[in-house]
């Protein structure tokens, strides 16, 4: 392999990487786990994992929730 592959295997590693610990983590909070582990082999459904609103009771909605309440406290103060 010469210097062009090489550079690209690299940058196409880094943004795999950078997918897996961005997109791929929101997508199991949002409460998505069949697509986080098919995600690893098909990185787009990290995406639409990551798109899909979050199903009720995961940790992203919960976070969402207790951070709406928070704002709505600090409002009415």
């Amino acid at each position: 392999m010469n210097a062009l592959e090489w550079t690209l295997w690299i940058i196409l590693g880094v943004f795999y990487l950078t997918c897996l610990f961005t997109v791929c983590l929101l997508t199991f909070r949002k409460g998505y786990l069949l697509l986080g582990i098919i995600g690893i082999f098909l990185p787009i459904l990290w995406l639409i994992g990551a798109i899909l609103p979050a199903k009720r009771g995961s940790r992203y909605e919960v976070q969402q929730a207790m951070r709406d309440q928070a704002q709505i406290a600090e409002m009415t103060r």
